[in-house]
């Protein structure tokens, strides 16, 4: 996954620096950062534009994150200069709110309306101006796959809560809105936040929902199953990295996207060693591999057969509560690429 700058993105950066600048003025702008490509470039692209004092980043720990999220996130974000990197631990919250609901448009926007109540709790307690500017990193295919400037008969694929929750909308009626790369797709964001100095670490990072892992555990989320799925998600993208593709690159860079996703299944499985080995009633995970251009199609990457079945027993082995992994065949259309 080599990047590449276009004279199209060298262009661009001009252009939305002074966009940037004329919007917010003197103003505060607030950028709620997940840690991913793109608001990892958003928050870049604030900093190149305005002074650092004016930028606001605010992460929250959710509990619906990937293991270590939250230290590489800070780690990544002191290298750009911010000087008000705001951490906000808020587990128990988002728990709370999640429980007992299975619907995935429900969760999305649960998810978003909580995240808007947290953040402008925080921000009050901060002592911010209330007429602070709220920057998300919002790109193309998620206005898209909203139903939003995808021309009137554009079908809601599924809502993003950065673009569909009624607090948004509230402050984008309001003008209060930033959303610098909005007009750019994936691969586009990737070339900017070269050209700005994004680490390629952060570059080649997969796509992560804004939700997080309450839409890849199928149903009801809990702490149990987010604690399972962290950490057989943390086996198999460490295994895709530190192995080789027919190319020659690591498996992870050949691959546009991949992730684990826990289903709301229990089958019979053997745990334990030689001898004394017991039948254990776990958890079915799936593994999802990807390849695409945009994220608005995508096929399978066709893992081989020796990989799969060495990443599949190492998880089983470390993670007791996993007792079979299956992988993912679907591609985009007719499946979408997340489970919910």
């Amino acid at each position: 996954m080599d990047t590449i700058i276009t004279d199209d993105i060298k262009a661009n950066i001009t252009s939305l620096t002074s966009e940037l600048k004329e919007k917010a003025g003197d103003k505060i702008v607030l950028l709620l950062v997940s840690g991913g490509v793109d608001s990892t470039v958003a928050a870049a692209l604030l900093l190149k534009a305005l002074p650092p004092s004016q930028v606001h980043l605010m992460y929250m720990d959710t509990g619906l994150m990937r293991k270590n999220e939250t230290a590489q996130v800070k780690e990544f974000l002191k290298k750009f200069g911010a000087e008000n990197l705001h951490i906000v631990m808020c587990e128990k919250e988002f728990l709370a709110a999640l429980k007992g609901i299975n619907d995935p448009e429900q969760k999305r926007k649960t998810i978003g309306d909580l995240f808007i109540r947290i953040q402008e709790r925080e921000v009050q307690a901060l002592n911010l101006n209330p007429d602070y500017f709220l920057a998300q990193g919002t790109i193309r295919a998620d206005l898209i796959e909203s139903g939003q400037n995808a021309g009137k008969k554009a079908n809601i694929i599924k809502s993003h809560h950065n673009v569909a929750s009624p607090l948004v909308d509230a402050k984008r009626k309001e003008g209060r809105i930033l959303e610098p790369l909005r007009s750019l797709y994936k691969d586009q964001v990737r070339e900017l936040g070269a050209l700005l100095g994004v680490d390629q670490e952060v570059l080649k990072r997969h796509p992560f929902p804004g939700p997080g892992l309450a839409v890849r555990i199928v149903g009801e989320i809990s702490k149990e199953k987010c604690d399972i799925l962290r950490e057989a998600d943390h086996i198999f993208i460490s295994e895709l990295k530190s192995r080789k593709g027919p190319t020659g690159k690591c498996l992870y860079d050949e691959i546009w996207q991949a992730f684990a996703v826990l289903l709301p299944v229990r089958s019979v499985g053997i745990k334990g060693s030689p001898g004394e080995e017991q039948r254990k009633y776990g958890w079915v995970l799936a593994l999802r591999a990807i390849t695409s251009a945009d994220g608005m199609s995508a096929e399978v990457y066709p893992l081989p057969s020796k990989d799969l079945l060495e990443i599949s027993a190492l998880i089983t082995n470390s993670v007791q509560d996993i007792g079979r992994v299956c992988y993912d065949i679907s591609g985009k259309p007719p499946a979408t690429i997340e489970w919910e």
